[in-house]
């Protein structure tokens, strides 16, 4: 089971298939998931329709407009080149790079820019979407905050790209992160943190008590008095229950580490 491809997605995750492979035509009349993935990537296209599971007479009215727009026959139906337009943010995000080879928090940080650069969000409710059932193993809905499933995903792709094995397994739990990161001695307390100490690629945690963490995400540059992340499952104001994954600056206040 791979977390990349190099153009032949048979070799993904069955549940990352599920978000990006072709199973037929898709057209009006549709109902079910299969209508509901079109409707959710369409309104991830900046192309508004209600995502109701029924393919009707607005969603094919909304392909149509999306098919203009990126110079496709203007069918209203979802044929291959329309479904590979739809998900090719996705696709793009799950190709190997063909320049690779860094080391593990090279690779992170590398990964992390991305999934930035196409901007993986929620869509149909909280916690909910192809990006959430991606980074979270095909789960989705509120009982499923996706920050540690975001982070450990891009754990997985970093270490299939550089060869290195992972320091630890990955989790979608962030108390399951920071008991893996104790049990392999690169957990650093906050108390002990330090710029220098605290390389692009690992991991913070925010701290709630000595044995609960509410959040995680990727430093990508540490220095005095605050460091840079990318993060999952948060918003411009740092929730742990935001939207969208999304770049920040973070202090040093109630925060633990995971360090490679």
């Amino acid at each position: 089971m791979s977390y990349t491809h190099k153009g032949n997605i048979a070799g993904l995750g069955r549940w990352i298939r599920d978000e990006v492979e072709f199973s037929g035509p898709i057209k009006k009349g549709k109902r079910g998931l299969a209508a509901r993935r079109v409707q959710e990537w369409l309104n991830l296209s900046d192309f508004a329709v209600a995502i109701d599971d029924d393919f009707g007479q607005v969603t094919q009215a909304t392909v149509t407009d999306f098919q203009a727009a990126n110079k496709l026959p203007r069918t209203g139906d979802v044929d291959q080149a329309t479904w590979d337009t739809l998900v090719r943010p996705m696709t793009d995000v799950l190709l190997h790079p063909a320049k690779a080879g860094g080391n593990l928090s090279q690779e992170i940080t590398s990964a992390a820019q991305r999934h930035l650069a196409v901007h993986p969000r929620e869509v149909g409710g909280q916690n909910r979407g192809p990006w959430v059932r991606l980074y979270m193993n095909g789960n989705e809905g509120t009982d499923w905050p996706w920050c540690a499933g975001f982070t450990t995903f891009l754990l997985n792709q970093a270490s299939e790209i550089s060869g290195i094995a992972m320091p630890i397994a990955g989790s979608v739990s962030c108390d399951s992160l920071a008991a893996q990161g104790t049990m392999a001695n690169i957990f650093l307390p906050g108390s002990n943190a330090s710029p220098n100490a605290i390389a692009p690629g690992s991991l913070f945690l925010c701290r709630r008590t000595s044995t609960d963490w509410t959040h995680v995400g990727i430093v990508m540059r540490a220095e005095p008095g605050l460091f840079h992340t990318i993060e999952g499952n948060t918003n411009d104001e740092g929730s742990r229950e935001g939207y969208e994954v999304c770049s920040r600056r973070r202090g040093y206040a109630s925060k633990d580490f995971i360090v490679w």
